[in-house]
């Protein structure tokens, strides 16, 4: 079949996520002027460039009690960082119960009963037992087409890993099996990996 998008796809759901998947998640915590903390998963997400280290989440719907964005974005564009937590397999129900739509106050790490512990180089918590946290700061964000699309890029000042992950001086990924988003309501985890050698 071939449809193009501005006349609707005739399925019963939205392909579109599907097609580009599986995607990471960006587990982002911040925290707002007044002290309260946010912590929201973001399925566009991935690392753009190499040095300076630099990632990128999109933010794609708004919150009425939000003049631009949601809570991630309102606190980042106020702090100007941000912290990416990695999430496992293990902490899938946990990250799924901050996805909520809550109220600016409420502070999902207490919500989801998530233990948080304090980032080195920015002002703001992150996931304590996240296999890999990323400080960031601020780059740029960017306003996309349509109604509230909107990019952050970051530039990576900080890396937490977990003890356990690093094994003889690589970060090994099966150690804690990614979650990674697909369409719909679908997940999958990354339990076995290959490697490629590149041509040259």
């Amino acid at each position: 079949m071939f449809y193009e998008p501005k006349n609707g796809h005739g399925l019963p759901h939205n392909p579109f996520n599907a097609i580009v998947s599986p995607r990471p998640i960006a587990w982002v915590s911040t925290r707002a002027s007044d002290g309260s903390e946010n912590l929201a998963p973001y399925s566009f997400f991935n690392a753009v460039s190499y040095v300076p280290p630099q990632v990128m989440f999109a933010s794609t719907s708004t919150k009425a009690d939000r003049a631009k964005g949601k809570d991630s974005v309102a606190n980042i564009l106020d702090s100007e960082v941000f912290c990416v937590n990695i999430v496992e397999y293990a902490m899938r129900d946990a990250m799924n119960a901050t996805s909520a739509s809550l109220p600016r106050e409420v502070d999902e790490f207490a919500h989801a009963g998530i233990e948080r512990a304090p980032c080195e180089q920015i002002a703001c918590s992150r996931v304590a037992g996240a296999p890999a946290s990323l400080e960031c700061r601020l780059v740029q964000a960017v306003d996309l087409p349509g109604e509230a699309n909107i990019v952050v890029f970051g530039e990576v000042v900080g890396v937490h890993l977990r003890d356990d992950c690093v094994v003889d001086g690589r970060f090994d990924v099966t150690r804690y099996q990614p979650l990674s988003r697909l369409g719909y309501m679908d997940y999958t985890r990354v339990s076995d990996v290959f490697s490629i050698k590149r041509p040259g």
